[in-house]
């Protein structure tokens, strides 16, 4: 069974910045493709970005500019760099990873994000 840990989630100010970082329990190249979702409060959950495999990325308006996906095969972590956040931007971050055919998805527990003065 395939685990995903999400860390480095927390209050930040209105333009900081915040390193998610997304442990898995087996080598992250294995997987055809990680990605990051959140869900904010009252809303639905939303695709964030994502890289596959091959190292090809993939954002969403919601993150496009601010947002930057990167995998570290070393630490087997896929991680979200988050910068001038804003406060629209507070919800619960969630990892995600898509493997095999037909597809399986694999889900974190999440990590809460609060962008707040």
């Amino acid at each position: 069974q395939v685990q995903l840990v999400e860390s480095g989630g927390g209050l930040v100010q209105p333009g900081g910045s915040l390193r998610l970082s997304c442990e898995a329990s087996r080598s992250i190249s294995s997987f055809r493709r990680m990605a990051w979702y959140r869900r904010a409060p009252g809303k639905e959950r939303e695709l964030l970005a994502q890289i596959t495999k091959d190292g090809n990325t993939y954002y969403t308006t919601a993150a496009k500019g601010r947002f930057t996906i990167s995998t570290d095969s070393a630490k087997d972590t896929v991680n979200l760099q988050m910068n001038s956040l804003k406060p629209e931007d507070t919800a619960v971050y969630y990892c995600n990873a898509a493997d095999g055919l037909p597809v399986t998805y694999y889900w974190g527990r999440g990590t809460q994000v609060t962008v707040s003065s």
